[in-house]
């Protein structure tokens, strides 16, 4: 078989073959991961590639030219390797997927079939299901900045460049309530009018959920609710540290955190109603902006 080390082509090219899959995850934090669909473990690239999880391999979708390809493994979630947390929490997000074919009475014939990019991640009781993207897939990704009208900044960041450390943008408290499918009640948030920290961020200072950070949908009064259910063990008493949030509106910006000058979106794009419109008596056309 072309592109196949001579040793393994010869392998399967015997009248029986003793071959299986085997896959090493990278995630962006630099941790590798094996797994592989024999019953027994194997050390491939200096990775101990692991049955444990159950991981088969399913569909794999192929062409030619730059489209993306497809393809999906799935597995068993266990608390050593792959858990529910961790793939909450992000940690598997963009990591690459080498797919290798190893001959497992002779581990050292092997090859590289694939390498792809972890996309959607689907979970189901104690299973999971990952969808595999080729790496082209990186060019249906947006590149460089797009004229919109709302701000393409992070709040806090470099570009954006307000300080959400400051008092009137953060908040320390305590867990009072934390109610099934993301709702949080707290402590001390009287002083803040409703949706300051609405499109924010709450961090999970102490606690079995320690160093979790989740993203608030809405606040309201004392209760927050946030954009994803929270993990187990969560509880009254928890620490957790808070920050203001932005919709990236100009208004919003000028109004809530006075940094009109850095906001990082095109405010004074005149939208279709105006871009299509035609000249009519009465109606002035002078240029000035849309947006105060």
């Amino acid at each position: 078989m072309t592109g196949l080390p001579q040793a393994l082509a010869d392998h399967l090219a015997a009248s029986a073959t003793t071959t299986c899959h085997a896959w090493i995850v990278t995630r962006r934090d630099g941790v590798r991961l094996g797994f592989t669909d024999h019953d027994r473990t194997l050390a491939i690239e200096g990775v101990t590639c692991e049955p444990q999880s159950g991981m088969v391999a399913g569909e794999t979708e192929a062409s030619l030219g730059l489209s993306a390809e497809t393809s999906e493994v799935a597995g068993a979630l266990t608390s050593e390797r792959i858990s529910a947390d961790d793939i909450a929490a992000g940690r598997y997000d963009g990591a690459t997927v080498d797919h290798y074919l190893v001959n497992w009475a002779a581990a050292d014939q092997r090859a590289l079939l694939s390498r792809r990019i972890v996309g959607e991640i689907v979970r189901a009781d104690e299973a999971f299901r990952v969808e595999l993207r080729g790496l082209a897939s990186r060019l249906d990704q947006p590149n460089g900045r797009h004229y919109r009208r709302r701000c393409d900044a992070d709040l806090g960041d470099a570009r954006c460049g307000v300080d959400v450390d400051v008092p009137a943008y953060r908040h320390l408290g305590v867990v009072a309530e934390a109610s099934p499918g993301g709702r949080l009640r707290a402590e001390g948030l009287d002083g803040f009018e409703t949706n300051w920290f609405s499109d924010g961020r709450i961090r999970l200072d102490s606690g079995m959920a320690l160093g979790r950070i989740f993203g608030v949908r809405l606040h309201a009064g004392q209760w927050l609710h946030l954009e994803t259910p929270w993990p187990e063990g969560v509880a009254a008493g928890d620490a957790f540290t808070l920050w203001a949030g932005c919709d990236k509106q100009f208004a919003t910006c000028k109004a809530k955190f006075a940094n009109q000058l850095n906001f990082r979106g095109f405010p004074h794009i005149p939208g279709n109603d105006e871009a299509l419109a035609y000249a009519a008596q009465g109606v002035e056309h002078d240029g000035r902006p849309l947006v105060p």
